[in-house]
């Protein structure tokens, strides 16, 4: 196996119509024995709000490469944990699981790499009486899958990046500027 160093990717995967359960992990991938091992190890402790775990793809079921997920909202309830902790850990752990079989993880030196995922869930998700929650497992699976991919690949390139600078912008940027 080729060393993977420090390799990073991320994806979102919009949700249903009407559902919060858009879906923008941001991943790292590198080895045990380099900067994402370092930071990896040092995400062990707990941060008020940031939750930290390893991805399990249900209990006794950690999965390989070793992945630490955390939160990029704040948490606020008990409601929000569940969902982390449940549906989007386990559509996290099964896209991982996924990845390995499909050939975009390699089989082989899993245990000398580890990842690092932060997950976007929506705090409003938590506050939902009708949230689908298998729509939130399918954004989930789809994105984690997507950006470990990108990670793995490069992508987007630097000559990908650089022909679309004025076709592609941040969606926040649609009525602020014009290219």
């Amino acid at each position: 196996m080729q060393e993977i160093w420090f390799r990073t990717g991320e994806a979102t995967v919009l949700a249903a119509e009407g559902q919060y359960t858009d879906a923008m992990p941001e991943v790292l991938i590198g080895s045990v024995r380099g900067p994402v091992g370092q930071a990896f190890a040092s995400m062990m402790g707990q941060v008020q709000g940031h939750t930290r775990m390893f991805v399990v793809r249900d209990l006794n079921q950690l999965v390989r490469p070793a992945t630490m997920m955390t939160t990029k909202a704040t948490i606020h309830t008990a409601e929000y944990v569940e969902l982390l902790g449940g549906v989007v850990q386990a559509a996290t752990g099964d896209a991982i699981v996924d990845c390995i079989i499909e050939g975009v993880l390699p089989r082989d030196g899993l245990d000398e790499l580890c990842m690092i995922i932060m997950i976007w869930l929506d705090p409003r998700c938590a506050e939902d009486d009708s949230l689908d929650q298998k729509d939130l497992y399918r954004t989930n699976y789809e994105a984690t899958k997507l950006a470990i991919a990108r990670a793995l690949k490069g992508e987007p390139t630097v000559d990908e990046l650089i022909a679309n600078r004025k076709t592609v912008k941040h969606y926040a940027l649609e009525d602020v500027i014009e290219y």
